[in-house]
């Protein structure tokens, strides 16, 4: 998958992932909408964030996870799917 909103710059942030070379890393981003924040909001507290920005964030986060694998009895991923 390609990420064209999504910059890592090791002189940047610790060379974590961002929004488009700003210093907003992903991580807060996403952390912002799982903690309820809409889309509104987040963009009213980052005004220099578009709503494509955040769209690719949730894309980059679940591809990241996607890439790890989860271990322990505790994690199941099927307990994370709605049920049909």
């Amino acid at each position: 998958m390609r990420f064209t909103r999504i910059t890592v710059d090791p002189g940047k942030m610790g060379g974590v992932p961002c929004i488009r070379g700003f210093r907003i890393p992903v991580a807060t981003v996403v952390d912002l909408f799982a903690n309820g924040l809409t889309r509104q909001e987040i963009l009213r507290y980052y005004p220099d964030l578009e709503p494509e920005d955040i769209d690719e964030a949730l894309r980059f986060a679940a591809e990241a996870v996607r890439e790890r694998e989860l271990v322990g009895e505790e994690i199941i991923v099927g307990d994370f799917l709605p049920a049909l």
